[in-house]
């Protein structure tokens, strides 16, 4: 019987030691595929992780030492306040259930300031917000999960700095236009290339637009984007969307295309550092929440952004 006892003790350690190691192998892979690109999980291409850039937005309160909250002590970067008739709210920025929302609220009664922008066209009745990383970026492999706004703003995951700014998508949650005038825009990924330089004057130099095949506000997905000095390679929940080189950018037709280029100039123009953004605005051009129901339910939508991760080659 003392036999058969300790016979049935060691089987009942041999199973829970097989089920802890499975339950760690699986708790290894998560830990292992976290931080490496859902591209290349097994990270073929020797990237290297970049903490400073990245966030998993699992804490309490935004890393304001990697962030700046667009108006935070009266500081706009770019002294950009919005598009009319939205404007920025650092109270329309939160972390939430391991996610940042940033949120597009109706509020007629918001003290907006100033009142117009700088073609006179009203700030009113709609707070949306921005974040920017403090630190900037040249070249590498970003990474970020995340739903946008279900109402019509824009949810936008972009970049700007030393004269250019690279679109990595700027979405469209709904809208109320007729399908065949709006074309899509609750499914599309748009993405672009501006230059802000002297000569360029933010002239549009490259832009795409793709059905993506879903709704874009209907759930999470991962966009990635791999920025070289190369050219741009988009991944969409990990497989290769799109792969644009410097050279197809650059040869971009001004007169053909009629909606970029640069005449002599370079049209692959974000060849030096970036700060990344994550925002939202008011397109009126494809329509605009005209009440508090058209915003959400509570008068209240948001972008929600899972995680950016960042990386650059060792």
């Amino acid at each position: 019987m003392k036999s058969t006892t300790i016979a049935v003790f060691i089987l009942v350690l041999f199973f829970l030691s097989c089920e802890k190691s499975e339950h760690q192998n699986k708790i290894d892979t998560v830990i292992k595929n976290k931080f490496e690109p859902a591209s290349d999980l097994s990270n073929n291409g020797n990237w290297k992780y970049l903490e400073a850039l990245s966030d998993e937005f699992d804490a309490v309160q935004l890393d304001e030492s990697k962030w700046l909250i667009q108006g935070r002590n009266g500081v706009f970067q770019s002294n950009f306040k919005g598009r009319a008739p939205s404007q920025f709210s650092t109270e329309n920025v939160k972390l939430e259930d391991g996610k940042l929302k940033l949120e597009t609220r109706w509020q007629p009664n918001y003290n907006f300031n100033p009142k117009v922008d700088k073609d006179g066209d009203p700030y009113e009745n709609i707070t949306t917000a921005a974040v920017i990383t403090k630190k900037d970026l040249l070249y590498g492999y970003i990474e970020v999960k995340s739903k946008a706004a279900d109402a019509e703003v824009t949810s936008s995951f972009w970049a700007t700095g030393n004269g250019s700014e690279f679109d990595f998508f700027e979405m469209f949650g709904d809208h109320k236009q007729a399908e065949k005038e709006a074309n899509g825009k609750e499914r599309e990924l748009w993405w672009s290339i501006h230059d802000w330089s002297s000569t360029g004057g933010g002239k549009t130099t490259y832009t795409e637009y793709h059905d993506l095949g879903f709704r874009v506000a209907d759930d999470f997905h991962i966009y990635g984007y791999e920025w070289s000095e190369e050219g741009v390679a988009i991944y969409i929940d990990g497989k290769l969307f799109r792969n644009v080189s410097k050279e197809t950018i650059n040869a971009h037709d001004d007169v053909k295309n009629n909606n970029g280029g640069n005449g002599p100039e370079d049209n692959f123009v974000i060849t030096k550092p970036v700060k990344i953004w994550f925002d939202q605005e008011t397109f009126p051009w494809h329509g605009v929440p005209d009440s508090k129901e058209e915003v959400g339910e509570d008068g209240a939508v948001d972008f929600e952004i899972e995680y950016i991760r960042v990386w650059q080659k060792k």
